[in-house]
């Protein structure tokens, strides 16, 4: 009996080992738990991921928008023998402002193919003040379609201000024809996520800059300099100090 009872309490006393020991590895993985927190994002997060979104954006839109062609047709104002050439300059300068006006355009619109609305749109003409010389440039989806407006319209100008040479003293002469492009003028994929990033970058750093204030720390995450102008700021004065030891005394 005696042997019995001495195996029962080596019994309990192993259950309760193991009971201890169970309780003790409970604690443990508890604090572990605890300590295992997840890191906060960095407060900088907004930049890296503006960055990223807007070379997304630029990417996708370099690669799904149709590329566009632009060709460039030259027509030079010339004077005649009795006219000087600041005044051929000054010419110049004129026809380039009616290059897209609406009667250019309805001479060009037959050759060009298209409504005189897409002309209007598809056309522009540009020159130099040191230079009597008018680029026009046309602008299509196809390299073909925007060789013929830019021709269309530089045949059309130079008809239209040919008929007054004889009072202005100046005629406009085609001086190159356009001929259709072999490479599109649009952004490619790779400059269009070039600026979508640039611009995504400087969006998230704007707002770095413009963002509102973040949360107020609580004590424990304030730094040490600041609790310990807390301690100090707690603390007695040296006057009461003094009479609360002649209190002391006193008593």
């Amino acid at each position: 009996m005696a042997d019995t009872a001495d195996q029962t309490k080596a019994e309990k006393k192993a259950d309760q080992k193991k009971a201890d020991q169970r309780k003790a590895d409970q604690r443990k993985s508890d604090r572990r738990r605890r300590k295992v927190r997840l890191l906060p994002p960095p407060a900088w997060w907004p930049l890296p991921a503006a960055a990223v979104l807007g070379l997304a954006a630029g990417g996708a839109y370099g690669v799904l928008k149709a590329p566009e062609y632009a060709a460039t047709s030259y027509v030079v104002a010339v004077p005649n023998e009795t006219t000087e050439p600041a005044t051929a300059l000054g010419f110049a300068q004129a026809y380039a402002r009616i290059a897209t006006s609406s009667s250019t355009l309805a001479y060009a619109q037959p050759r060009a193919g298209i409504s005189a609305g897409r002309l209007r749109a598809q056309v522009r003409a540009e020159t130099s003040p040191e230079s009597p010389m008018i680029a026009i440039t046309g602008m299509s989806k196809s390299a073909t379609e925007a060789a013929d407006i830019a021709n269309a319209v530089a045949d059309a100008l130079s008809l239209s201000s040919n008929q007054a040479a004889k009072n202005t003293g100046v005629q406009l002469l085609l001086f190159n024809q356009a001929v259709a492009p072999s490479e599109p003028a649009s952004p490619s994929a790779a400059i269009s996520g070039a600026v979508g990033l640039c611009a995504g970058g400087l969006l998230g750093g704007l707002w770095l800059l413009t963002r509102p204030a973040g949360r107020t720390r609580r004590p424990e995450e304030q730094p040490v300099s600041g609790r310990v102008v807390e301690e100090y700021a707690s603390l007695p004065a040296q006057g009461d100090h003094t009479e609360t030891k002649e209190k002391e005394s006193v008593r």
